[in-house]
């Protein structure tokens, strides 16, 4: 039941956020999750928090951005382009 209830209240508190906001709270709050389980410590879910943070606010930050899509060169970075319309 108490699991329950934190899900609602993430869900509403995250509700009307924007797309970067939601997705850095999405992001941090997986980070966490996985962080501790995979660790089983409170540093690893504080690590998870914030590389989830991180990566969710990026990919939150595409969505706020019509026509702009997320790559990765070859190197494995990611940046930010136009979108393609070949696909």
């Amino acid at each position: 039941m108490k699991k329950i209830v934190a899900f609602a209240l993430i869900g509403l508190s995250i509700a009307s956020c924007t797309p970067t906001e939601r997705g850095a709270g999405i992001g941090a709050a997986s980070g966490a999750i996985i962080g501790g389980a995979v660790t089983g410590n409170v540093r690893g879910a504080a690590v998870g928090a914030a590389v989830g943070g991180v990566s969710g606010a990026l990919i939150g930050r595409v969505a706020e951005q019509p026509g702009q899509c997320y790559y990765r060169d070859e190197y494995g970075r990611r940046y930010i382009d136009d979108c393609r319309g070949d696909y």
